[in-house]
């Protein structure tokens, strides 16, 4: 909902609010916040809430350590899993430097560069999300082992999936937080566990993807368990994935999407170490339906792209490489970058592969370009990339990449 500073400071009076989350991310995607009494929020938004820029990856050094939080009054959501009585609410935040200037490195800020470039040019996409993750035990100091937390596989039921209970919390509070769940299910590793969201504009996704992340890492801890979203957990079990579910629409444009595909398919390779920014990253990748050939098909679970049996508003693409790890606002920054030069370049797809990559031989599979092979081969190419070049500041390049 669209709310205006004044009616969150009236809101919290009136709800018993006592404490406020202003709440951002470093340049990798961790979310970090600073809690603020309500006495403060007028100066917040007036004035930003100032923190140690030196002490976050990236932001800064000692010579140059102060940065603002703005926060976004659109983004209000109470914690339900903080009390009832003295309730905490959270928003997420805007970064500016002392001067007023926007900071470079605020992929927020990015993101919301990007949506309104593509508004100018009549294009809106939105974005849906589906991150796995695993449930592990905890030891005697209460320390995350690699204990899976069940042995249940692929959509296994109770009693064998033990994450049954954990899932539905989890989507309990997802509700309360104004995040529409899809679905939920074990996934094929032993503890792995998927939840799909409704697709949103993408912003809105992209803070969507950082609150579910917090409230699963919660409720798992709540009952005991740690909960991991890096890209390969357990060796020879499946990895987690990041699946981003991307659609178009526009008045002046019809059947777009062929070309967003097709322009992300261009400069796949260019942001490949944005979209799987660890070494784990590359271990996942061209096992276990996680691509490793730049390819497309319809329902084909093998490829870098599929085009899921899906009609009408649900109609869209799936981009299957990327992992949790990832920062989704950066992330969907250059998605939509690489769907607008899809766009305005009137790129066309590829031939369909319509074939199980992962059991053609040879002669197959050579006829197709791959993802980068690891980490070090993937900040090479977004290194020397024009189109990253073009659309990120080269501070953030350079973090990435050096």
């Amino acid at each position: 909902m669209k709310y205006t500073p004044q009616e969150i400071i009236q809101y919290t009076a009136e709800e018993d609010v006592k404490f406020i989350r202003l709440a951002f991310c470093d340049v990798y995607g961790k979310q970090k916040n600073i809690s603020i009494m309500p006495s403060e929020l007028e100066r917040a938004f007036e004035q930003g809430i100032g923190f140690d820029a030196s002490a976050v990856r990236g932001f800064g050094n000692e010579a140059r350590s102060d940065l603002m939080l703005f926060p976004d009054p659109d983004t209000l959501s109470v914690l339900p899993w903080r009390p009832e009585h003295g309730r905490v609410v959270r928003m997420f935040c805007s970064i500016k430097k002392p001067n007023g200037q926007a900071f470079e490195c605020d992929t927020r800020s990015l993101l919301v560069k990007a949506v309104k470039d593509a508004k100018q040019q009549g294009i809106e996409f939105s974005f849906g999300s589906a991150l796995e993750f695993y449930l592990f035990k905890l030891d005697e100091n209460d320390n995350p082992t690699t204990i899976a937390y069940d042995n249940a596989g692929y959509m296994d039921i109770a009693p064998q999936d033990k994450g049954e209970n954990i899932r539905r919390q989890i989507c309990l509070h997802l509700e309360q937080m104004g995040i529409m769940p899809e679905s939920s299910h074990h996934e094929e590793g032993p503890g792995q566990n998927k939840i799909d969201f409704h697709y949103g504009d993408p912003l809105t996704a992209a803070d969507d993807v950082m609150s579910y992340k917090t409230v699963v890492k919660t409720v798992a801890h709540a009952n005991g368990l740690y909960a991991d979203f890096s890209p390969k957990p357990l060796k020879d079990k499946p990895g987690n994935a990041f699946h981003i579910n991307i659609s178009v629409n526009s008045d002046k444009h019809h059947t777009m999407l062929p070309s967003v595909i097709a322009g992300i398919m261009k400069y796949i390779k260019d942001i490949s170490c944005f979209l799987d920014p660890c070494e784990a990253s590359y271990e996942r990748l061209g096992k276990f339906k996680a691509p490793r050939f730049i390819s497309w098909s319809g329902e084909n679970r093998s490829q870098l792209v599929r085009i899921p049996a899906a009609k009408g508003e649900y109609r869209r693409a799936e981009l299957r490489s990327a992992d949790p790890t990832a920062n989704p606002y950066l992330a969907y920054t250059l998605l939509i970058y690489a769907g607008l030069e899809g766009i305005s370049k009137g790129l066309y797809l590829p031939p369909v592969a319509d074939i199980d990559l992962f059991t053609a031989g040879s002669d197959v599979t050579d006829r197709f370009d791959t993802l980068p092979d690891d980490l070090a081969q993937a900040k090479a190419m977004a290194a020397e990339s024009g189109f990253v070049k073009a659309h990120l500041p080269q501070r953030l390049i350079d973090i990435y990449c050096k």
